[in-house]
């Protein structure tokens, strides 16, 4: 019989790790954490590592949804405006991470872009699980199969990041 630590450190299955949401919801709890983590924070150094990672990881991951998510999906759900919509966000989110690229956490203009990058991020999070996400689940899409090579993807991009 298995200790509760035992049960408590055992991985999860590779198929729950492979379902393409199940990528997409562990992202954005991440990029979450980061955030929240952020608006604790009052070391401009440890403000400048936050928001390096917080924009490595949006980086990675509207690149993963943009060149390997939003394709499928496009094709099952023939939506107009969810997809358009996402990607318009997905720019303003760039812009803003471009923004911040080479600035230092010194001022109030910092931390009100990396604010505003948090609602954004925030509202595109919450219309993609409320709205995208129940019509993926919904559809025929093979989503261990699209999640496989998302993971895949995601490692390439995160290893030439370094």
């Amino acid at each position: 019989m298995k200790t509760a630590t035992e049960i408590a450190t055992t991985p999860k299955p590779a198929t729950a790790e492979k379902d393409a949401i199940a990528l997409l919801r562990a992202d954005h709890r991440t990029v979450s954490g980061l955030f929240a983590e952020y608006e604790k924070t009052r070391s401009n150094a440890k403000k400048r590592a936050l928001v390096t990672e917080i924009c490595r990881a949006l980086t990675v991951h509207t690149q993963i949804e943009e060149e390997i998510f939003y394709p499928a999906i496009k094709a099952v759900l023939k939506d107009k405006l969810l997809l358009p919509e996402a990607t318009v966000e997905h720019g303003g989110i760039k812009d803003l991470i471009a923004q911040l690229e080479g600035l230092e956490p010194d001022g109030e203009m910092y931390d009100a872009k990396v604010k505003v990058l948090s609602e954004y991020v925030e509202h595109h999070v919450e219309e993609e699980q409320s709205e995208m996400f129940p019509k993926v689940k919904a559809s025929s899409l093979d989503l261990a199969k699209l999640g496989a090579r998302m993971a895949a993807r995601k490692a390439d991009l995160l290893a030439a990041l370094g």
